[in-house]
């Protein structure tokens, strides 16, 4: 006698919603990166150090990271349909405050802008919950894959921020995404619905919070989490500044470059949840830590233009979108249902984080006479190997708890 698996349920209404939380997520991701692909200018208005230039770059990754700790926690309580719309509004005055510090050329009001604007990276630990009660166990690699791809909004901010500065004003540019932040907040709080099956969690926040934290999975998938999605966000920040340093390309082209290097990102993301669906988390985690690894290495030989350098740079974009929606397909499958939003806060902001720490020692150990950052990969290819090696040995198997 055989047997098949049980077909996934089809809710009616989960593309649509799908989709809605991958447009929010895309835009705040747009706005959140808006300084990055910029930095060149600021570099040359401010007269910034190597140092000056990547706290910059980092600052608004910092509360895009810690913020996601609450966003998550009050994402299972007041849902995504809700949460989706105040983030997005409370992030569009920002944007146009940088283009305000910007026109003054104040460098601690950039900071302080920056710090605010991190708002924007919040939206990741709403969307992750959000979709999981939309989606059965069997599709949730999928699911989060596919709203993981919204991190495609730094290829958009990589390669449409210097040319709509270009096309329309350095000023115009903020108001234009501050509009588009607005614009989806209607949209979504229009059309989204929260998933039929999903109820709030009225418990204090704290708790919960605290409970998360003392889960193992919530610290195993945070730490790679970290290494996976958080050298994309370290990359596709900071890449404009290392072409710049190492290869000698101009902002737009930096820019454009950039986007290629987010957009090969992105496209891995929800095929690395598919392949997870299929294979296990596991595995596709561990191939996706190997090939950073290696590739890391030959990226310290400064491969050169344009086709040994551009395959190094896309392959390194492939392993991390694909560890990145490997991870969460984890989360998704392991994580208690009624935490997965106290989980993926935490571990989101440990991602986050894990993007904030490497612009920073990339501009503390950047060798100008050498135009080098040997040092920075050195470190790189070290964390992909102790990740790999955690994803194969330092985390325990456990028995699949069936489905209610």
């Amino acid at each position: 006698m055989t047997t098949t698996a049980p077909t996934a349920t089809v809710r009616p209404g989960q593309a649509l919603n799908l989709f809605l939380a991958t447009l929010a997520f895309c835009i705040s991701f747009w706005a959140w990166n808006i300084i990055a692909p910029l930095g060149v200018r600021y570099t040359d208005l401010l007269d910034l150090s190597s140092t000056q230039k990547s706290v910059l770059v980092a600052v608004p990754i910092i509360v895009g990271s810690l913020g996601r700790i609450i966003t998550g926690a009050l994402t299972d309580r007041f849902g995504g349909r809700l949460m989706f719309p105040i983030l997005l509004v409370l992030s569009a005055p920002f944007v146009v405050l940088v283009a305000v510090a910007g026109n003054l050329g104040s460098y601690p009001m950039m900071i302080v802008v920056g710090f605010f604007l991190g708002i924007a990276g919040t939206t990741f630990a709403v969307g992750i919950p959000f979709v999981n009660a939309w989606y059965d166990k069997s599709r949730r690699g999928f699911a989060t894959g596919v709203f993981g791809a919204g991190m495609g909004g730094t290829a958009l901010s990589a390669f449409f921020t210097p040319r709509f500065v270009n096309w329309f004003g350095y000023t115009a540019t903020h108001v234009i995404i501050a509009v588009a932040l607005i614009v989806v907040a209607v949209v979504v709080w229009l059309f989204m619905r929260d998933a039929p099956g999903w109820e709030p969690n009225h418990d204090p926040v704290v708790p919960k919070l605290v409970g998360a934290a003392k889960l193992p999975i919530t610290w195993q998938m945070g730490f790679l989490y970290a290494a996976t999605f958080g050298g994309f966000v370290a990359f596709s920040t900071y890449l404009p500044t290392y072409l710049k340093d190492v290869y000698d390309f101009g902002l737009q082209d930096a820019g454009t470059r950039t986007a290629g290097f987010a957009l090969a990102a992105v496209v891995a993301r929800p095929v690395g949840g598919m392949l997870s669906d299929r294979f296990g988390a596991r595995i596709i985690t561990a191939i996706s830590c190997a090939g950073a690894a290696v590739l890391a290495v030959w990226m310290i030989t400064q491969p050169g233009l344009e086709i040994p350098a551009g395959v190094d740079f896309v392959l390194m974009a492939v392993c991390m979108g694909l560890g990145a929606g490997a991870v969460f397909s984890w989360v998704a499958q392991e994580a208690p249902a009624e935490r997965v939003g106290s989980v993926t806060g935490i571990v989101g902001a440990a991602g986050g984080l894990g993007g904030f720490f490497p612009p920073l020692v990339m501009g503390a150990t950047y060798d100008a006479d050498a135009h080098s950052y040997t040092i920075g990969l050195v470190l790189l290819t070290i964390t992909a190997v102790c990740a790999f090696l955690f994803t194969l040995f330092g985390i325990k198997r456990r028995k699949p708890v069936p489905t209610p």
